[in-house]
């Protein structure tokens, strides 16, 4: 049995495709994820303003999905991604597992310089 992890992808969709358009390709994607993974999650973020032209267009539909899956899988998706008409953008990225997560450092006291300050100010005279 191979060993399974979590993904996050992240896509944007040409609005030229208009809204039964986008609508095909999320459920397009959905149904490829469901097929290879185990899909966690699904949140359309809408229409948001780009933060520069991408083939000439200043707005893109945005959605993330989240999923497990074996590590093979996500390159073919990012593969379909990039000969998908109406994908204008993508990004895939594993998430780390519990175990991998760092832990949190403890947090320390903040050590008051009172007794610092006045020197400080008398070598600067």
């Amino acid at each position: 049995m191979a060993l399974k992890a979590n993904y996050e992808t992240v896509m944007v969709f040409s609005m030229k495709q208009g809204e039964e358009g986008i609508q095909a390709l999320i459920e397009k994607f959905k149904a490829l994820i469901e097929k290879h993974a185990t899909l966690q999650s699904v949140d359309e973020w809408g229409k948001r303003k780009l933060a520069y032209l991408i083939n000439k267009e200043a707005e893109g539909y945005y959605v993330l999905m989240n999923f497990e899956s074996e590590a093979e899988f996500p390159a073919e998706l990012d593969r379909i991604y990039k000969i998908t008409d109406g994908v204008i953008r993508s990004l895939i990225i594993r998430k780390p597992a519990v175990s991998e997560a760092p832990a949190e450092e403890e947090p320390q006291a903040e050590e008051a310089p009172a007794e610092e300050a006045p020197a400080a100010e008398e070598a600067a005279e």
